[in-house]
C-alpha cells in the first residue's frame, strides 16, 4: 500500500512538474510572441519609414534632375557657334544657329532702299539709303535678320551673351539689336568701316536681346564685336588669337581655352561649360585646317566643324559663307540636304524686286532659280509662325507682330538709284 501510494505521490508530483513547467513554458512562449510581434512592428514601421524616405529621395532626384535638364535645355537652345578661316585664298564664315525654332526665310535686300529705323523707344530713329545688297537669313521678319552676307563679301552673325550691357540713350540715335544687323550689310564694305558705325548709332538698352557679334569681310580680316557696360569692345588683329567666337565673352573664352591647353599638354579637353566645350573644339579644328595640309575643301571642312559642335535637335541651321566666291551654303535640322545660293544670281538694284525662299525644303543644290517675289503675306507667315514657336522665351502681341511684317512696305527706293 506505502508503494502504490509513493507510486501515486510521485506520479502526482511529476504531473505537477510537467504542469508547472507547460506553464512556464507557455508563459515563456507568449513572452517571445510579444517580443517578436513587437520587434516585426517595429520592422514594418522602420521599413515604412526607409520606404517613405526612399521614396521622397527618389521624388526629389527626379526634381533636381527635371531641373537640371530644364537648365541644360535653355543653355542648349542659346547655344550658337561662329568662326572664321583664311587660308592661300580660301575665306569662310561657318555659323550653327542654336535656338527653338527654324522657322525662317533667305531674303535678298536691295541697295539704293531708303528706309528709317524701327522705332525702339529708346532714342531718336536713324534714316539711311542701303549702299549694298546682301541676303540674310530671317525668322523675325524681313529688315531684322539673325545674319547675312552683302555683295561686298562683309559677314555678319549674332549669339546670345549674357551680361551684354548696351549703351544708355544719348545724343546717338537707337536702333533694334537684328536691325543693327541690316544696318552694317546695307552700310559697310568691311570690318573698320562696320566698327566707326559706334560713332553714329547705338543698340537700344530698352526691350532688346543680349547679343555678341563675330563679323568677317572679304580682305581677310574678322573681328568681335561685343557690348560690355555700354561700350562696344572690339578683337581684331592681334587682339583675336582665334576667329571663334559662342556664348562667353571673347576674352573668357580664350583665357579658359588657352590655360587648358596649358595644363594638358596640348591635349583635346572636355568642357563642363558647353560653351567654352565649343569654342575650345572650333578653334582647334580651324587651327588644324590652317597648319596642316587638308585634302577636304574648306566648305566641307566647315561643315564639319559645324557638326562635330552641334547640339542635337537645337541647331536648326549650319551655314557656310564662301566670302571670295560670294556664296552661301546651308543646310538645317529637318532637311540636311546642303543647299547653296550665288550673289552673282540677283538683281540687288533697288528698281528690281526683292527675292525670298522658305529654307526649310527638301532640295539639294544651287537654289538661286527658286526664290519667288518677296511680299508682305509671306512676311506675315513667317513672322508670326516665329513667334508663334517662340513663344516659350517671349510673347509678341497682335499689335507688335503687324508692325514687325509690316514694316517692309515703309520702305521705298531713293531716287538716286532709280
Amino acid at each position: 500500500m506505502k508503494k502504490k501510494w509513493r507510486k501515486r505521490k510521485n506520479s502526482a508530483a511529476a504531473l505537477a512538474f510537467l504542469v508547472s513547467l507547460f506553464f512556464k513554458i507557455l508563459y515563456l512562449f507568449r513572452f517571445v510572441v510579444k517580443l517578436a510581434g513587437g520587434i516585426f512592428i517595429a520592422a514594418c514601421a522602420i521599413s515604412f519609414a526607409a520606404g517613405h524616405a526612399y521614396n521622397q529621395f527618389q521624388k526629389m532626384k527626379r526634381t533636381i534632375a527635371l531641373l537640371l535638364l530644364t537648365i541644360l535645355s535653355i543653355n542648349i537652345s542659346f547655344a550658337c557657334t561662329t568662326f572664321f578661316i583664311n587660308k592661300n585664298g580660301q575665306m569662310v564664315f561657318g555659323r550653327n544657329y542654336d535656338w527653338i525654332t527654324g522657322n525662317g526665310m533667305l531674303c535678298t535686300n536691295q541697295k539704293g532702299l531708303a528706309k528709317t529705323s524701327d522705332d525702339t523707344k529708346d532714342g531718336a530713329k536713324i534714316s539711311w539709303v542701303s549702299q549694298y545688297g546682301s541676303i540674310t537669313f530671317n525668322q523675325y521678319g524681313k529688315e531684322f535678320p539673325t545674319g547675312g552676307m552683302n555683295e561686298k563679301g562683309l559677314v555678319v552673325e549674332m549669339m546670345w551673351l549674357d551680361g551684354t550691357k548696351y549703351p544708355d540713350a544719348d545724343e546717338r540715335p537707337a536702333i533694334g539689336e537684328l536691325q543693327w544687323i541690316q544696318y552694317q550689310l546695307d552700310n559697310c564694305s568691311d570690318i573698320d568701316e562696320l566698327i566707326s558705325t559706334d560713332k553714329k548709332l547705338r543698340i537700344a538698352s530698352k526691350g532688346t536681346t543680349p547679343l555678341h557679334f563675330l563679323v568677317a569681310d572679304a580682305k581677310g580680316n574678322a573681328a568681335t564685336i561685343e557690348f560690355f557696360e555700354g561700350k562696344m569692345k572690339v578683337h581684331k588683329g592681334n587682339n583675336l588669337s582665334f576667329p571663334v567666337l559662342t556664348n562667353d565673352n571673347y576674352a573668357s573664352s580664350v583665357e579658359q581655352t588657352k590655360s587648358a591647353i596649358s595644363l594638358t599638354g596640348g591635349s583635346s579637353k572636355s568642357f563642363t561649360n558647353n560653351s567654352i566645350d565649343r569654342f575650345a573644339k572650333a578653334c582647334s579644328m580651324v587651327t588644324q585646317f590652317l597648319q596642316a595640309p587638308v585634302n577636304t575643301s574648306a566648305i566641307d571642312y566647315s561643315f564639319n566643324i559645324l557638326d562635330q559642335v552641334a547640339q542635337g535637335s537645337h541647331t536648326k541651321w549650319s551655314i557656310v559663307y564662301d566670302i571670295k566666291n560670294k556664296k552661301i551654303h546651308f543646310k538645317t535640322l529637318n532637311y540636311l540636304q546642303v543647299k547653296n545660293v550665288a550673289f552673282a544670281s540677283f538683281n540687288f538694284n533697288c528698281s528690281a524686286a526683292s527675292k525670298a525662299w522658305n529654307i526649310n525644303q527638301p532640295i539639294e543644290g544651287d537654289i538661286s532659280g527658286l526664290f519667288k517675289d518677296f511680299s508682305l503675306e509671306m512676311n506675315s507667315k513667317v513672322v508670326n509662325k516665329s513667334f508663334d514657336e517662340s513663344i516659350s522665351e517671349f510673347i509678341v502681341g497682335e499689335e507688335g507682330r503687324k508692325q514687325t511684317w509690316q514694316y517692309p512696305g515703309t520702305i521705298s527706293c531713293y531716287k538716286a538709284f532709280n
